[in-house]
């Protein structure tokens, strides 16, 4: 794993809270999330961080060091996105430049829609994008003025990252599906209760919000605990899942893939919600009413892409429907982590 500016700020916040326990409150994030998070950095850099205490936490040697990079890189690296933002709005002569609109996501079928749309109904626009693992990444980026729009995920009611500097914008929401190969023996089934793969192994993409920890909650729920989670890109997941290796977690607008089919869990025990998030005080190209109407527009076309969602869908009345049922414009209830 490579150091990210996420992984610096990460760093900083425990020092600054002095506890695991602080710092995964000021992050937004379940404790067990956060030391997994922090075992992964040390790894990376060979050593310990931090020293574990009855008071809390204290920076070791190395921590110390790499605090010490850490308040001078992430300073620097925020005057820079603000210097690039005010260049960008102003550095070409008046009447000469082409708007444009910078939009952050984490890697999903939504924002290549979004794109699409904008092209097709602001042609004048020039739209830039930016994509992370990280929906902290893409939040904070947002809210420090490098970002006009974030383009994220949350499971359940979990509240999005930087509450009180941007708002955010409920699009849509979806259940949580599972990816089968085309021959295993649930694949033919219309729904799969979580409890029967409890022997399975599970793959799933990385990011840093709360969905992981939503995950193994549903699962102890259902009785068992996952034996291993391969986290890697969307490509290797989907091949994971197609030879038969695991079974995979996807939003329901997953779209149809050859060797393998997406199921609905029984009972929908893990939700997705697609939130839009813009600084109250940016201006941007594009509107944020219009903005929520071209990603909802996205969410519906991604909705009728998969069989699975569709079936789903038609055999429920539509107040009982969880995906994509009106709720463009409407903001955001709660706070995030993706199953992409």
């Amino acid at each position: 794993m490579e150091l990210e500016l996420r992984h610096l700020r990460t760093i900083r916040a425990i020092a600054d809270a002095g506890s695991l326990t602080k710092a995964a409150t000021a992050l937004g994030l379940a404790q067990p999330a956060l030391s997994a998070q922090l075992k992964r950095i040390e790894r990376s850099l060979g050593g310990e961080l931090f020293e574990r205490g009855r008071q809390g936490v204290r920076a070791t040697a190395l921590g110390a060091l790499v605090l010490d990079r850490a308040r001078v890189v992430l300073p620097a690296v925020r005057e820079l996105q603000e210097e690039a933002t005010r260049f960008a709005r102003s550095g070409s002569p008046a009447g000469t430049e082409r708007r444009s609109l910078r939009i952050g996501g984490t890697h999903g079928p939504l924002l290549g829609g979004l794109v699409d749309r904008i092209a097709s109904a602001d042609p004048g626009v020039a739209v830039l994008t930016r994509t992370s693992w990280s929906e902290r990444e893409i939040a904070a980026c947002t809210a420090e003025g490098g970002l006009d729009y974030a383009l994220i995920g949350t499971c359940g009611e979990s509240a999005p990252p930087e509450p009180g500097r941007l708002e955010w914008t409920e699009v849509a929401r979806d259940p949580v599906f599972v990816m089968l190969a085309a021959g295993h023996p649930l694949a033919a089934r219309r729904e799969v209760g979580l409890h029967e793969l409890a022997g399975e192994s599970w793959t799933d993409v990385p990011g840093d919000g709360c969905f992981a920890d939503c995950f193994t909650a549903a699962c102890v729920r259902a009785g068992f605990t996952p034996a291993s989670v391969y986290e890697t890109d969307i490509a290797s997941c989907v091949h994971l899942v197609q030879v038969g290796r695991a079974v995979g977690l996807c939003r329901a607008t997953f779209p149809d893939t050859p060797g393998m089919v997406t199921r609905p869990l029984a009972g929908t025990p893990l939700l997705w919600r697609h939130l839009l998030g813009r600084h109250p005080h940016a201006s941007a190209a594009v509107d944020a009413a219009r903005m929520a109407g071209h990603l909802g527009a996205a969410h519906r076309a991604a909705v009728a892409r998969s069989g699975s969602y569709t079936r789903w869908l038609a055999a429920r009345p539509g107040p009982a429907r969880e995906g994509g049922t009106g709720r463009a414009g409407g903001p955001a209830r709660g706070r995030g982590r993706t199953a992409r």
